[in-house]
């Protein structure tokens, strides 16, 4: 097993942590020290640590290459493929940040969700909800085995990463985007069924956040103590709401997630959504410790609307790494520049990498963030 030293579990050479504890890599170095990880807590750096959101994915020709062999969920649900995709970007690009090859759907399955990735439609869910008596049969697992597959990855590139000084970060989606996938029963360009749900069945809405909340704050506290140093969520659907939507339906199971993550765990909580802005003086007193921003919105802006408490992490348009190099440079640079003022700045995209993207383009973007120094 290990043994306490101080307050820290040491297993072999390197040390996990829930609340309190330190990262050691194989050398003694503090993880905790790496760029990312010292951004992530406010502290100005040299030039702003670097990752992509999906950088692990389809613009990868080794990892279509690894995805026609193995399904979407056989790739997510065998710890080794799952820490192959994720290395698999680490191994081309000088990223200081990795993150779990995963989908933000997996957890629900042991829920009793029937759920598979369909070709050319992406995730479907077989059984959505469609009544109260819906939710009611949704399960509690064991948070200790709920995806502990991802557990396992988790476990096996933090090893790989921790000589590299690189932190991998766990995530999940939140609560709210996954009970309009739960509703719709994939994607929608509408939401209507989900904020119909939320109307009209208020009892059971909030019965289906409860339980999502009790799901992924073990989720995400299970990821921190396999070796995840930081942890995401995502909203991806979040841009559906108005402001007294946001605030009568989303915030209370978005505080209970983050503030139940906190009481066990002292990794950075980063939260992201898209198309939000309007809802970033909510956003703010979420309780997350950096917010993630969508290409939408200037990072200034954004600083502004969230009372320049936080570290922001983002936010070049996907799309602008298709242009040209000197349009991708003026975009790279004016980013990086908009971060200066910032308490502190992780770039990033406004979204995630789409499938066409340019590799080469990738390689000169990060290139060119690891030679401006702030």
């Amino acid at each position: 097993m290990g043994k306490w030293v101080s307050n820290t579990l040491i297993l072999g050479k390197r040390c996990m942590y829930t609340k309190g504890l330190i990262f050691l890599n194989g050398t003694g170095v503090e993880l905790h020290q790496s760029l990312l990880l010292r951004a992530y807590r406010g502290e100005k750096t040299a030039r702003p640590p670097v990752w992509f959101m999906r950088q692990a994915g389809r613009y990868l020709p080794e990892y279509r290459e690894l995805r026609k062999k193995h399904s979407m969920l056989e790739a997510i649900r065998t710890p080794e493929l799952a820490a192959e995709i994720t290395l698999q970007p680490l191994k081309r690009f000088e990223f200081d940040g990795s993150i779990i090859f995963a989908d933000i759907l997996t957890p629900l399955i042991e829920m009793g969700v029937e759920l598979d990735f369909v070709e050319k439609e992406g995730p479907k869910i077989f059984n959505p909800i469609r009544s109260s008596a819906d939710v009611e049969r949704l399960v509690i697992p064991d948070p200790t085995t709920n995806a502990a597959y991802t557990f396992h990855a988790i476990e096996i590139v933090s090893r790989e990463l921790s000589n590299r000084n690189i932190p991998l970060l766990g995530f999940c989606g939140a609560p709210f985007t996954l009970a309009s996938y739960l509703i719709e029963g994939g994607g929608s360009k509408s939401l209507l069924a989900t904020k119909r749900f939320m109307f009209t069945e208020p009892e059971a809405w909030a019965k289906l956040q409860q339980k999502l909340v009790a799901v992924l704050s073990g989720y995400l506290i299970e990821q921190a103590r396999h070796g995840a140093a930081a942890l995401q969520i995502f909203d991806s659907w979040l841009g559906y709401l108005n402001p007294g939507q946001f605030e009568r339906w989303v915030v209370p199971g978005l505080k209970a997630l983050i503030t139940a993550v906190k009481a066990a765990t002292d990794v950075p909580i980063i939260f992201f959504s898209t198309d939000s802005s309007t809802l970033l003086p909510q956003i703010k007193e979420l309780g997350a410790d950096v917010i993630g921003v969508d290409w939408r919105v200037p990072l200034s802006a954004a600083d502004r609307l969230l009372g320049s408490r936080f570290p922001l992490q983002g936010n070049l348009d996907p799309t602008a790494l298709f242009g040209s190099r000197d349009y991708l440079e003026k975009e790279v640079r004016q980013v990086i520049e908009s971060g200066r003022e910032l308490k502190s700045h992780i770039f990033n995209l406004g979204h995630g990498i789409l499938p066409e993207t340019p590799i080469a383009n990738v390689e000169f973007v990060i290139g060119l963030i690891k030679s401006i120094s702030q």
